[in-house]
C-alpha cells in the first residue's frame, strides 16, 4: 500500500543557524492515520510538518513524497492541495469579512467553479457544525468557533492529510475539545490522514502512533501505551505525561500492584474501581 506521507533522509537547516533543525528523519504515514508529533520547543516539530507541505525544501539528500508523489517543484501545488494545515492562531488565518467569504477564499484562488463553491462551502461549515454562523464576522467567535472555521476552511479544499500545527494550543478545554471533535468525525467520515503536532499529551493519546521529536531527530516512533510508559525519558525531554500515567505510577510507589498495561483515564477508574471500591 502506497503511504499518505513517506519521509527519508530529512535533513533541514535555516539560513544563519549553527545546528540542523532536521538530521536525517525518515518516517512512513499511512492514509488514514492519525499521528501525533511532540517534543520540546526547536526539537523540528513544525519543520516537518512544513517540510511536508512543501512550505520549506529539504537538503539534496532528503526525498518527501506525498500518495506516492515525489515533491519537487513541479509537483508543489499539486501536493499542497493535497495537504492541509491549521495553525496555531486562527487569526492569522482569516481574510475575509464573513465565515463565508473566508472559507471560500482558497476556493477561489484554485479557481472552482462558484456552484461547486457553495456547495462545498456548505458542506465544510456543516461537518464543522458552524453552519449557523455563515454570515457572521470571524473577529466575532470564540477561539474554539474560530479555529472550527478555519478547520472548515482547509476541508472545503478537499484534501488528502490535514496537519495540525499546535491548532488547540490557544484554546480553552472546551474550545480544544471542540476543535478535536470535529477532526475526529470528519476523519472518521471521510478516511483521512492526520498529523498533529501538539504540547498537549492528551491530545497525543488520541493518536494511532506518536513520534517524538528531539534536538532535529526522531528519537521514538511508536502507539500511545508504550511512548507514555516511558515516563521518565519523556520527563528528561521536557515533556510530560498524562495525568492516568502519573497516577498508576504513584499508586505502584506507594506498593500498588497496578497492571503492566498502559491505561487511559477511563481504564484506570475502571481498573481502581472494580478492584477496590466493590471489594
Amino acid at each position: 500500500m502506497t503511504a499518505a506521507v513517506e519521509l527519508k533522509h530529512i535533513t533541514f537547516q535555516y539560513y544563519g543557524n549553527e545546528r540542523e533543525s532536521l538530521k536525517d528523519v525518515s518516517v512512513s504515514i499511512q492514509k488514514g492515520e492519525w499521528i501525533a508529533i511532540i517534543g520540546p520547543n526547536g526539537s523540528g516539530k513544525s519543520t516537518l510538518a512544513k517540510i511536508i507541505n512543501g512550505l520549506l525544501t529539504p537538503q539534496e539528500t532528503g526525498e518527501v513524497r506525498i500518495n506516492g508523489m515525489l515533491l519537487n517543484e513541479e509537483t508543489i501545488w499539486e501536493v499542497r492541495r493535497k495537504v492541509g494545515m491549521v495553525f496555531q492562531n486562527p487569526d492569522n488565518q482569516f481574510v475575509g469579512s464573513t465565515v463565508e467569504d473566508d472559507v471560500a477564499f482558497g476556493l477561489e484562488n484554485n479557481g472552482v467553479p462558484r456552484e461547486e463553491m457553495i456547495v462545498r462551502i456548505n458542506d465544510a461549515l456543516e461537518q464543522v457544525r458552524m453552519s449557523a454562523f455563515k454570515q457572521k464576522e470571524p473577529a466575532r467567535l470564540s477561539g474554539g468557533q474560530k479555529q472550527r472555521i478555519a478547520l472548515a476552511s482547509v476541508l472545503a479544499l478537499r484534501p488528502d492529510i490535514i496537519i495540525l500545527d499546535e491548532a488547540t494550543a490557544m484554546l480553552d478545554p472546551v474550545g480544544r475539545l471542540e476543535v478535536i471533535q470535529a477532526v475526529r468525525a470528519i476523519k472518521e467520515r471521510f478516511n483521512l490522514t492526520v498529523i498533529s503536532i501538539t504540547h498537549d499529551i492528551d491530545e497525543a493519546n488520541l493518536a494511532d502512533r506518536i513520534l517524538v521529536m528531539n534536538q532535529g531527530q526522531l528519537v521514538m516512533n511508536d502507539v500511545p501505551e508504550r511512548i507514555f510508559t516511558l515516563g521518565e525519558q519523556l520527563i528528561e525531554l521536557g515533556l510530560d505525561v498524562p495525568f492516568a500515567q502519573k497516577l498508576k505510577d504513584a499508586l505502584q510507589a506507594q506498593g500498588v500492584a497496578v497492571p503492566d498495561d498502559y491505561l487511559d483515564e477511563e481504564a484506570l477508574l475502571e481498573w481502581i474501581t472494580t478492584s477496590y471500591l466493590k471489594k
